[in-house]
């Protein structure tokens, strides 16, 4: 990690985060994990558990297994105990929560042991009464709030009274270690094409949407979208939906049976989980990110653009700081079918040169903004700040 930070001498930190499966929040878990190790701390993520623990161990991290993910009061509860006494054991030098259910659990753990609270706000939580506000407020009940961008802040400040000095917007940050094209070989991408049936010099644009099966990230409006390109008599795209379903098993079935009753099963694919995004969005000329909601941030959006690919992005939330229209790629109104089928033609149309120019500024802008190493070394430096603060008093 490139960062100037000196953490105290035996610094430990603890994460908790309700599992560690797949998305944003997860990922910054096992980065900033990372980066701590690397700066001489200890980092522990207490955890339901999930498939990104091997690469959580393999960097230098320890998982602790407990039932974290649980809204029950007696579970949280429970939670709060066991969090106490691990902050006792090993000495936890601050306790940092990324989400609300288990952030009840940490906040009490924390102020049982007088341990320094941090919390990440990683989305935009909605409220429509004052319990719900109450609830997401636990956000807000430490010595520091980080918003995941500027749009996340501005929202936390309309929301909750809190003093502007006790939040900071740290961006997420891309891996470019990871995301890097000069370091996927040809063979990632070929492997990838095999294993997703797609056939040798497929001369069709390719569209990738990178993320978990759910509703809110917009699939019907793209297969919807596509049945408009396709009664217009164009063939020339392939679509791919890259992502687990995570058990919404009604959800998938309902988006494959939209794609068989459209008669686009040529034209979409939903390929399942992915392991490699990297090659994942060399293998495409455009990623996309249709969410019906908005992202706070918008990993999803950065990533391809780093691997110098465009974007056709929902025009809400954090993306809207992310994606530059007209450079960087482009911003579609939200669940309109006809603009997502006329905003695909036209990034169809302008041509891979075009394309490829625009890839070439969104890799230049995404790794001036959002560094994992800038990322990081801002998450340590808030640790700092609040440890000295502590320390002040």
């Amino acid at each position: 990690m490139q960062a100037s930070v000196t953490l105290p001498a035996n610094f430990t930190l603890l994460q908790v985060v309700p599992e560690l499966e797949t998305g944003g929040a997860e990922q910054t878990t096992l980065d900033v994990a990372q980066a701590v190790v690397r700066a001489g701390g200890k980092a522990l993520v207490a955890t339901k558990g999930g498939r990104m623990i091997a690469r959580l161990e393999a960097d230098g991290g320890k998982p602790v297994l407990m039932p974290v993910h649980s809204k029950n009061p007696l579970v949280m509860l429970g939670n709060a105990a066991r969090l106490a006494d691990m902050i006792r054991k090993e000495k936890v030098s601050l306790v940092h929560a990324r989400s609300r259910a288990p952030a009840f659990s940490a906040l009490w753990a924390a102020h049982a042991t007088h341990t320094p609270f941090v919390a990440t706000y990683h989305g935009v939580y909605k409220a429509k009464s004052g319990l719900k506000r109450w609830y997401n407020a636990v956000m807000t009940r430490g010595d520091l709030v980080i918003a995941n961008s500027d749009y996340t802040r501005d929202h936390v400040l309309a929301e909750h009274e809190i003093d502007r000095d006790k939040i900071v917007s740290i961006p997420r940050g891309v891996d470019f270690s990871r995301f890097d094209p000069a370091l996927v070989a040809p063979e990632r991408i070929a492997a990838l094409r095999e294993a997703w049936g797609l056939k040798a010099g497929d001369a069709r644009t390719v569209f990738l949407l990178g993320g978990r099966l759910t509703r809110i990230k917009g699939h019907l409006s793209i297969i919807e979208a596509a049945a408009k390109l396709k009664a217009k008599g164009r063939d020339d795209f392939l679509i791919l939906f890259a992502g687990d379903d995570q058990g919404r098993t009604d959800y998938r079935q309902e988006v494959e049976a939209a794609i068989s009753a459209a008669g686009l099963s040529e034209a979409i694919k939903a390929v399942g989980h992915c392991d490699d995004m990297p090659a994942a969005y060399l293998l495409a000329d455009i990623a996309m990110l249709p969410t019906l909601v908005p992202e706070s941030f918008g990993r999803a959006a950065v990533e391809p653009q780093a691997m110098g690919r465009p974007v056709l992005a929902s025009n809400h939330g954090g993306v809207t700081e992310t994606v530059l229209p007209g450079k960087t790629g482009w911003l579609v109104k939200v669940g309109d079918a006809d603009a997502w089928a006329q905003a695909m033609a036209k990034a169809i149309d302008v041509g891979a040169e075009k394309r490829a120019a625009m890839g070439v500024q969104a890799a230049k802008r995404a790794r001036q903004l959002y560094s994992n190493d800038a990322m990081c070394a801002a998450t340590l430096a808030a640790y700092e700040r609040v440890l000295s603060a502590r320390e002040g008093r």
